[in-house]
């Protein structure tokens, strides 16, 4: 997922648990692929960060020159006005774009269709 390019809400939005437990019937399970999925979204965007934050990094150990670098702000400043993992996460679930299985209910479910 593009989290750039994302319609998700910055700030904490109320939901309806009923949309949110639709797909999997159990809410608690709903919020464990979000997580999972919020997990994954963070990580990749710490990762981008980083990879931009490599290119100011200072080497020298002098203490003497400590200046601020307007590029660098303006790139944390961005990132930290972008939507929280968790909120990008849930936006993905409620408009299925998170592909989840579960191999339980697969196992359960294939016995029956040998049956038939």
């Amino acid at each position: 997922m593009d989290y750039k390019k994302s319609k998700a809400p910055v700030n904490t939005v109320t939901r309806n648990i009923m949309d949110l437990c639709k797909d999997t019937n159990n809410i608690y399970e709903s919020v464990a692929i979000i997580s999972k999925r919020a997990n994954q979204i963070s990580l990749q965007i710490k990762d981008d960060l980083s990879k931009k934050l490599a290119e100011f990094a200072s080497y020298n150990d002098s203490l003497e020159e400590v200046f601020e670098n307007r590029e660098q702000i303006e790139i944390s400043r961005y990132y930290e006005k972008l939507p929280k993992p968790s909120l990008l996460a849930t936006e993905e679930f409620v408009e299925d774009k998170i592909y989840w299985r579960d191999p339980l209910r697969e196992q359960q479910a294939a016995p029956a269709e040998e049956t038939l």
